[in-house]
């Protein structure tokens, strides 16, 4: 079974229908869904999808957004198969060094550290700036794929 960890960026255009990677997104909540793939995701991509999946239930004026994006994250928390990353030394080592290294935002190297720890791939929805001038270094570092890539 194929392991992913998943940025923020993925599981917000897996809600957003108007997402750039929409389309990927479901591909890969389908397969979630059903089992095939698992996902670890850290506590600061659900913190991170708890605050930005509120902004876009109250821009398109749901009538409770905090509790939609509530329910959203629980969903994630309980979901068969994800894992939740646990804070251990371990990780805590990993995305310090990441953070030395690319210097990219905290949580990126969240899941860039639990990728490495759990031989898992990181899903991202797109190269940011600052990814773009260490790319060759992450690439040799990390089993990275861009869903702007397909």
């Amino acid at each position: 079974m194929s392991k992913i960890v998943l940025d923020t960026s993925v599981i917000i255009d897996y809600i957003d229908e108007r997402g750039s990677a929409h389309v990927e997104a479901s591909l890969i909540f389908n397969e979630l869904s059903r089992g095939n793939i698992f996902s670890f995701i850290t506590h600061p991509t659900l913190a991170e999808t708890y605050y930005v999946s509120y902004r876009i239930y109250k821009k398109i004026g749901l009538k409770e957004p905090l509790k939609v994006a509530e329910k959203l994250v629980r969903w994630l928390y309980m979901h068969p198969s994800i894992e939740i990353v646990e804070n251990t030394f371990d990780l805590l080592h990993e995305v310090a060094m990441a953070k030395i290294n690319f210097k990219l935002s905290l949580s990126d190297c969240y899941v860039l550290a639990a990728s490495k720890l759990y031989n898992a791939k990181a899903i991202f929805k797109k190269r940011e700036k600052e990814m773009d001038a260490v790319i060759d270094e992450l690439e040799k570092n990390y089993n990275i794929l861009f869903l702007e890539d397909f």
